[in-house]
């Protein structure tokens, strides 16, 4: 047995992938003790070992244990069910960055953007959009995407939420029923085959260079091909195929349009057109 205090609450970036709140302690963790108790002066659990941060693999004062609530939520569902099942929002998210909200015409960095919603999924069916604003769930502000994944995760299959979003300048509240998770569909690459001749990128963009452009026959700027190693093949945010529709929320009609607005290495937000989806590309200041 070992004393130590709180010294953080809702600690992430231990495990990007994963669900995270921990709360850190020094009190003493070494290899072997995860899964062990963290109690309260009154002997009450309050979390449950999980990690420490540490070069050499011994404890160096900073550990990080399970809140009880996340272990409970886990416990109740492996009686219930025999596994564990995630609640699904169906939604991509990007948290937002003073930059990006500023690109979206929004005063405040609280709340997560969402940049895609996948096909008859809750988000879908509750009426989120890509380009909403996440801002809380049930009533309990939503300030990252860890929070927002967090809040989701530990749902029960078949609850109802209250989600609160913003949606063009003006606060708005869905609910979702939270489905019994199933795998999502991926959305496929929309075809280029109408595309205008490819047009030179000229000064745009930095994380747009590398990105074969064009005019799109239905409108827009198709995303011909990515050179392999430019700045937009190693940003990742860009795919063959993607028709872009519009810059920070100004419509794009032609390449010309898309150069004028991106011209000058600004953040920016891409709304994409991806198969059937719509979808919201962020890119960054350099």
């Amino acid at each position: 047995m070992t004393s130590g205090i709180v010294s953080g609450l809702g600690r992430s970036g231990i495990n990007p992938e994963g669900y995270e709140n921990f709360i850190q302690t020094d009190a003493s963790i070494n290899p072997g003790n995860s899964g062990g108790a963290l109690v309260n002066l009154r002997g009450e659990l309050i979390a449950i070992n999980s990690a420490i941060l540490s070069r050499s693999g011994g404890n160096i004062g900073i550990g990080f244990a399970i809140p009880v609530n996340m272990a409970r939520s886990v416990i109740d569902q492996l009686i219930q069910y025999g596994e564990v099942r995630r609640g699904l929002l169906g939604i991509n998210i990007y948290s937002l960055t003073p930059d990006l909200a500023k690109s979206l015409g929004l005063e405040s960095t609280q709340g997560v953007l969402v940049s895609q919603v996948a096909e008859d999924s809750a988000a879908d069916k509750a009426g989120i959009r890509a380009g909403d604003v996440v801002t809380a769930i049930n009533d309990k502000p939503v300030r990252s995407s860890t929070d927002l994944r967090n809040a989701i995760g530990l749902l029960r299959v078949g609850e109802r939420i209250d989600v609160a979003i913003i949606r063009d300048g003006r606060p708005r509240r869905v609910t979702a029923l939270i489905p019994d998770p199933t795998p999502q569909q991926t959305t496929s690459d929309a075809g280029g085959a109408n595309a205008a001749p490819t047009a030179g990128a000229g000064a745009i963009h930095p994380q747009l260079r590398g990105a074969v452009l064009a005019d799109a026959a239905e409108g827009g700027v198709l995303v011909r091909s990515i050179e392999p190693r430019s700045p937009a093949a190693l940003a990742q945010a860009l795919r063959a195929g993607d028709r872009i529709e519009a810059v920070n929320r100004q419509r794009v009609p032609n390449l010309a349009r898309l150069q004028a607005l991106a011209r000058g290495g600004g953040p920016l937000v891409l709304t994409v057109r991806r198969g059937n989806a719509i979808v919201l590309v962020p890119l960054r200041a350099p």
